[in-house]
């Protein structure tokens, strides 16, 4: 029933750690434990990040440069700019519209871009690079484009000496090390789907728990209303529409071979919520977390849901294989 109505269920899980957090946030000591445990589970999410990243899937991205530089083009430059049109609509509060900008200020998805440019029957091999380089940049990119377009916007998030540290103490050092170490342990963690399948998710989750209990304590829920996450929705679809529209242009423009094309469209058009989640963890003040990742939750499934349907289309067109030759 979920796949027929494209409901990812890990949105489920989020849905139900954001009512879980409304009901029975952490407070006190149980505060400080659950964002312990959040920080452990990113220092270990991106050395397993980091472990992924073979150094063949590198040399192999180089081929396809153009298409990588295109694809980072649009997620850290085209978004932005959507982001910065957004930002002056007056049509949200100060830390929604912040939730919006930093939405487009984030690095594309992994698994589901290459699992939708499969669907699609794409260029697989390019995705998995795209997709790797994309979240390598968002560890530098997303927190100077953070300082550069948020804190300059008078809300007080320009990153202090101690938020780069953060930065590069949970993000950065274990994603190298997990790089560095990829000869060793690489072909092991490639084989753990199972585990990387809990890092992920609960690492997310536990984040998300203690960024919306901190949210609740200072009374979140009596600052957003349902017309507001109404409001968030067809934002992020107007969002997702003209970055579809513009990628499935620019491919053309380029010269890019259908498969190539389809690449763009699928890693150009997302934003993770896997990196946005502990980024803003380390970026933001705590009581704010909660209500600037609204719309990166909401926009997540919103983009799996237009995807998915996509990547169905674009299968259907595809051109069917040449028969192998009988000897």
């Amino acid at each position: 029933m979920l796949a027929r109505l494209r409901i990812d269920t890990f949105i489920l899980l989020l849905v139900g750690t954001v009512l879980l957090a409304s009901l029975l946030p952490a407070r006190g000591a149980g505060a400080t434990v659950t964002g312990g445990a959040a920080d452990v589970g990113i220092v270990l999410l991106f050395f397993l990040h980091g472990a992924r990243l073979s150094r063949q899937a590198v040399v192999d991205g180089a081929r396809h440069w153009r298409l990588h530089l295109t694809t980072g083009a649009v997620t850290f430059v085209l978004f932005p700019l959507l982001g910065l049109a957004i930002w002056a609509l007056p049509i949200l509060t100060a830390p929604l519209r912040t939730g919006m900008l930093f939405l487009t200020l984030l690095p594309s998805t992994v698994q589901s871009s290459i699992a939708f440019t499969a669907m699609a029957r794409g260029n697989v091999a390019a995705a998995v690079c795209s997709a790797a380089f994309s979240n390598l940049a968002g560890i530098v990119l997303t927190p100077l484009l953070v300082a550069l377009l948020i804190g300059t916007q008078g809300n007080g998030s320009a990153i202090s000496g101690e938020g780069v540290l953060t930065i590069v103490g949970q993000l950065l050092l274990p994603f190298l090390a997990g790089h560095l170490l990829q000869p060793r342990i690489g072909g092991w963690v490639a084989r753990q789907k199972r585990l990387l399948t809990v890092v992920d998710r609960g690492s997310v989750l536990l984040v998300v728990y203690a960024a919306f209990s901190a949210a609740v304590v200072e009374g979140l829920w009596s600052r957003v209303s349902a017309i507001d996450l109404l409001v968030i929705a067809g934002l992020s679809l107007a969002l997702l529409a003209v970055v579809m529209g513009a990628t499935g242009l620019l491919g053309r423009l380029m010269g890019f071979v259908r498969e190539d094309r389809v690449v763009l469209q699928f890693c150009g058009s997302k934003k993770s919520l896997a990196t946005g989640v502990p980024m803003a963890g380390v970026l933001f003040a705590a009581p704010d977390i909660g209500t600037i990742l609204l719309p990166v939750m909401i926009f997540h499934q919103l983009q799996l849901m237009v995807c998915a349907v996509l990547a169905g289309h674009y299968a259907r067109q595809a051109p069917a294989p040449v028969p192998a030759s009988a000897d």
